[in-house]
Order: structure tokens, then sequence, then C-alpha cells
């Protein structure tokens, strides 16, 4: 699917290229006459017949050739305009009359159907496909009256259909040459730039106005609900009851409490030797006392000093006499 739109938008591409390089875009159907009276005009052969104005709206020479006219939505390459006559160039801000004979064969300037009321004339490219303008023939389009666009601003290239028919003036341009352009036409109701000036100011504060609600909407709320949420009252955390921390918070005098003695008595108990309940005794007589006493609360540190015959187990030997 994604294939085949890349194509149809690579295809357009070339097709708008193709157009602007012959300036085809720059022609319109300036007027259209569908039932001539007696004061019409004749063709090369003397005929009163309806006939199709083309305007070149640029300002450089246009060639044609090679494009097409219809009164069939449904069939774009009804009557071709043919190549290799110097006539199809159309010079800037020209007209050029293609009389609807109904037989192409007539010639370079004749179209292969008439034009009748009720009918809508096309100008297709010379690809066969795109439109580059149209006219409505009304119904009720009274015999000798055309239909035909009056130039609305030249040098933009607007141009709007008249709403009623009127008098025929083929190559003659629809519209005041010298018309003035909306710029000039601005120009003269503000002289000064005032509404400009204003209008401009409108519109960057209007675009910064928008971009301020974009960044608060993706960019800064996010921030400030992170920054609301760092800095929130930090609920305190339940502290877990540390037995050893009970055992070392208890009265540093007097007896000791069911904990400290059960921890003295698994402490003597898995010990061995006399020396351990003499140092421990000793100790927590000078502790009970406010003898000595280490620096942390009830902590006591016993250590062994290297070399003693403290712990020689074989001091506690019975010695017995030599035979």
């Amino acid at each position: 699917m994604r294939k085949r739109i890349l194509l149809i938008l690579a295809l357009a591409a070339v097709s708008l290229t193709s157009l602007r390089a012959q300036n085809v875009i720059d022609l319109i159907i300036a007027e259209a006459l569908a039932v001539p009276d007696s004061t019409g005009i004749v063709d090369d052969y003397g005929r009163r017949t309806g006939w199709i104005e083309i305007f070149n709206t640029s300002t450089g020479t246009v060639n044609f050739a090679g494009c097409f006219l219809t009164d069939d939505r449904n069939d774009l390459k009804k009557s071709i305009i043919p190549k290799g006559d110097l006539r199809t160039k159309l010079g800037p801000r020209q007209t050029t009359l293609i009389y609807a004979s109904g037989n192409g064969a007539d010639g370079t300037l004749y179209a292969g159907f008439q034009v009748r009321p009720g009918s809508t004339i096309y100008l297709v490219s010379n690809d066969g496909r795109t439109v580059i303008d149209s006219l409505v023939i009304p119904a009720t389009l009274p015999e000798g009256m055309s239909m035909s666009k009056r130039a609305f601003d030249l040098r933009q290239r607007e141009f709007e259909p008249l709403p009623e028919p009127g008098v025929p003036s083929p190559g003659i341009f629809n519209g005041d040459m010298n018309a003035a352009s909306k710029a000039e036409a601005m120009a003269e109701k503000d002289p000064h730039g005032g509404i400009l000036s204003l209008v401009a100011v409108s519109v960057v504060f209007s675009a910064l106005a928008i971009l301020w609600f974009l960044f608060w909407l993706f960019f800064d709320r996010p921030a400030k609900k992170k920054a609301a949420a760092k800095n929130a009252p930090v609920k305190p955390r339940k502290e877990k009851k540390d037995k050893k921390a009970a055992v070392l918070s208890a009265p540093t005098t007097g007896s000791p409490s069911d904990e400290i003695a059960a921890v003295i008595a698994l402490a003597m108990d898995m010990e061995e030797g006399g020396d351990v309940y003499a140092v421990i005794a000793l100790a927590m007589d000078r502790y009970f006392s406010d003898a000595v006493h280490d620096a942390e609360p009830f902590v006591l540190t016993i250590r062994p000093k290297e070399g003693s015959a403290w712990n020689d187990k074989k001091q506690i030997f019975r010695h017995l006499p030599r035979k």
C-alpha cells in the first residue's frame, strides 16, 4: 500500500513539473459562445459557429499544442490541438479563438465538438488527464450572448466568471489591464501599514501562545509532577525492633535484665575451660560496681594477651611424680 502511494505521489510530482515547465497551467478559458446570431464573427470558411477563447495569463509565451478541449468530463481527449502550427504559441496576455465547428479536421484552431447550452467546456493539459480550466455554459444562454471570465486581479492571475451572459468580445481582454492588485488596494486603504502591523503582531503572538501551550502540555507538566513528587514530605519509616539494640540499651547499673542474663549464659555455655568464666565474672563485677567500663554501653571487651599461659591447657593438668 505504501509503495502504491509513493508511486502516485511521484507521478503527480512529475506531472506538475511538466505542467510548470510548459506553463500551460497559465491558460484559462476566458470566454465561450454557444449559439451565434447574425452579427457573430465568421471562421475561415465563412461560417458563423460557436467559439472558445483561450487567454494566456502569464507574462511569457505559452505553446498549448498537444492540449485538449472537451465538453465531456469522461472523455478528456475528445478534441486535440495539433502540433506543428505557430499559431499555438500564445504570447503574454494574448488571446486566441478555437472555433467549435464540430470537425477538428477543419484546421489547427478548430474543435471536434460544438458548444451547447447547458454543457461545460474543459481545457485539458497535454498529458490528457489534468484539467487546467473550465467554463460552465448556462442552459438558458440566449442566442448571440456569451459567458466570460473577468480579471479579478491580473497580477495575481485571479479570474471569476461573470454571473450573467454578456455581449461577445472575442479577441478583447475581459477586464482592466491596469487593475490594482490586492497589495496595491491594501496600500491605498492602509497607507501607514497600521492594519498590516496589527495583523502581523497578532499572528506572531498567536503562534507563541500555541507553542507555549504545546510546551506546557508535553514538556512542562511532567517536570512539575516529578518536582512535586520529589518535594513531597517523606513518610517516616516504621523502625523494626532490634532485640540486640534493646539488650544494649538496658540499664548499665544494678542487676542484669533477663535478656542480658540469657546472653551471658549462652556465651558461657558455648565456651570450654574455666578461664572464660573467671574473666566474665571479674568483668561483670567491675562493670556493675561502676568501677570501670568501656566506652560503649554494656559492651565487655575481652582480649586475651598473646603469649600468656592463661589459656594453656597444660597448666590445669595434674602432675604425677616421676618414677
